[in-house]
């Protein structure tokens, strides 16, 4: 129980509201709210890089099923560096669109996909 309390001060204290199905994805967070990382990768994803993972920019699939469906291909996944993380941690962006540097719509997961919030600028 303890660790459900924490990971609810944890969202409320971020502002960001955890998603539990595909309508939860209009939860929307201003780039302003997010971690200075994010608002660096999202420039990044607009300059076209370089960017600091060989994984960023891989499709990502949506097996998760919390983002409105799309064709294959349409999301693209970056990462957003989590300070003193050894490895990528969770903290990613998913955005969709063509061209990548002018995606249609971009979300922000903090927890590895359990959640999902749409970035508005």
């Amino acid at each position: 129980m303890g660790l459900v309390v924490t990971a609810a001060v944890l969202v409320s204290a971020s502002g960001l509201a955890p998603a539990k199905d595909s309508a939860a994805t209009s939860n929307a967070v201003s780039l302003a709210q997010l971690p200075v990382e994010a608002q660096t990768t999202r420039s990044l994803i607009r300059s076209g890089g370089p960017f600091p993972f060989q994984k960023d920019g891989v499709t990502f699939g949506n097996r998760e099923r919390l983002l409105p469906a799309q064709p294959r291909g349409y999301y693209r996944e970056y990462t957003v560096p989590t300070p003193s993380a050894r490895n990528r941690g969770a903290r990613r962006i998913v955005c969709g669109g063509k061209p990548p540097t002018k995606p249609e719509v971009c979300y922000y997961t903090g927890d590895h996909y359990a959640s999902f919030s749409r970035i508005v600028e």
